[in-house]
């Protein structure tokens, strides 16, 4: 089984960066797509971006243009760069497969943007 480790997270004042990083226990060229996820207090989980396993990318509306999804299939990690933070991307971030695996769900990184 494999598990995600997420890390990177922390508090930024808006329009900072933050660079995620999901470190994988096994290769996740062979799990294929993956995907970072966030829930925000009092709100359900929701997809960010996903990336496939060729490298093919698709991000949510809300942080198009400002979040970047990429992996490097020969470390087993996927990373989320996040530019232009504001208030509202506030959440727990994990990373898990496209579609997701409920058995796969980490600790998450937190991220706080505030000034």
């Amino acid at each position: 089984q494999v598990q995600f480790v997420e890390s990177g997270g922390g508090l930024v004042q808006p329009g900072g960066s933050l660079r995620l990083s999901c470190a994988a226990s096994g290769s996740i060229f062979s799990i294929g797509a993956m995907g970072w996820y966030r829930q925000a207090p009092g709100k359900q989980r929701e997809l960010v971006a996903r990336i496939s396993r060729g490298g093919l990318t698709i991000s949510a509306d809300a942080v198009k243009g400002r979040f970047t999804i990429s992996r490097d299939n020969a470390r087993n990690t996927v990373y989320l760069q996040m530019n232009s933070l504001k208030p509202e991307d506030t959440a727990v971030y994990y990373c898990n497969t496209y579609p997701t695996t409920p058995d796969y769900w980490g600790q998450g990184t937190q991220v706080t943007v505030s000034s």
